[in-house]
């Protein structure tokens, strides 16, 4: 499609994006997407939530009820919305994604950013050994013809995965306990969830579209069918239990420090959730992005748009004590 410049719109025409829809508001995304958006003072915020939803709002955000077996409540929910944010949780119905894609497409959204955060899905290596299917997400956005879609390429979420139990990052925080994959040098890029919240509110806050041909500054329809490549830091292993050490004043001696081949980790996992091991997929995924070819380590390959966004330096001590904060608390990943 040709670059669109906004001195060519219609009379009326606001080169800004002033209304986003999220799905899944009170997530653990969708709540960093909603904080940030809010604090621009820029966007009017629309949760779509089901109907019998008891889920309290954070101030300012405007809620619209949703069913989603009777589509002309996700069509109407979507009208006049500019961007649309999905975030679905592992439990939504599998047919969720869809609806709402299509649902969009129906109402004239311009922007869809769909429930894939985390790898670089145009990673070939990455996708051949495929995991779960992303491609249809967002193959089915550009399919309708109405609704571009934006990918937010972010890494793995730092504070969740260095939370969550060993088949993850491989720690086991409370235990002081770590498995290193290979060597544990490994570096990886990945992302805060405020990093998350900040970059979307950083991209909704440009322009729409350029003024004229002359106007090279970065605009929300750069990203147009293409992924937004982002991070906090890339962090290895290693990196992670240095910060911890930094915080908590621990060293190697008060760990207990162990290794796996990731090769071999990646392999147990795939066994283990044949056997109906369910924690086996988070082994397989967080092992597979830490081999040793690169994969993990998209802004080498990709470049990132932190600075197109205006994000600042993030600071690993910090997102690593506000995880061990998190952990103190009795944090669950199922809570």
């Amino acid at each position: 499609m040709a670059q669109q410049y906004a001195k060519d719109q219609p009379a009326g025409f606001v080169n800004r994006i002033e209304r986003v829809a999220i799905v899944g508001i009170g997530g653990r995304i969708g709540s960093h997407f909603a904080e940030a958006l809010l604090k621009t003072g820029k966007h009017t915020v629309t949760a779509l939530v089901r109907a019998e939803s008891k889920s309290v709002l954070p101030n300012g955000v405007k809620a619209a009820p949703i069913n989603y077996d009777d589509e002309e409540t996700l069509v109407a929910a979507l009208q006049g919305q500019q961007f649309l944010a999905i975030t679905l949780s592992v439990s939504a119905p599998p047919d969720a994604h869809s609806k709402l894609v299509k649902a969009a497409a129906k109402a004239g959204v311009p922007y869809v950013m769909p429930n894939i955060y985390g790898s670089d899905v145009f990673n070939e290596r990455l996708m051949k050994d495929r995991i779960y299917d992303v491609d249809s997400r967002y193959k089915e956005i550009e399919s309708l013809g109405v609704s571009s879609y934006v990918i937010l390429v972010c890494g793995f979420w730092y504070e969740w995965s260095l939370a969550c139990p060993p088949p993850w990052f491989g720690f086991d925080v409370k235990n002081k306990k770590v498995t290193f994959f290979d060597d544990g040098k490994t570096r990886i890029n990945v992302s805060t969830w405020l990093r998350c919240g900040s970059a979307l509110a950083g991209l909704l806050s440009l322009k729409e579209l350029p003024e004229d041909e002359n106007d090279k500054s970065p605009t929300v329809s750069k990203w147009k069918n293409k992924a937004l490549y982002i991070d906090s830091f890339k962090v290895s292993q290693r990196d992670m239990l240095d910060s911890i050490h930094r915080i908590t004043g621990t060293t190697d001696k008060d760990w207990e420090i162990d290794s796996e081949p990731s090769i071999t980790r990646y392999e147990n996992g795939k066994a283990e959730m044949k056997s109906g091991v369910r924690t086996g997929l988070a082994k397989q995924m967080y092992s597979r992005i830490f081999f040793q070819n690169g994969d993990g380590d998209y802004e080498s390959t990709r470049g990132l748009d932190n600075e197109l966004l205006g994000l600042p330096k993030d600071d690993l001590d910090e997102a690593t004590k506000r995880t061990l904060d998190m952990v103190e608390s009795g944090w669950s990943r199922t809570g």
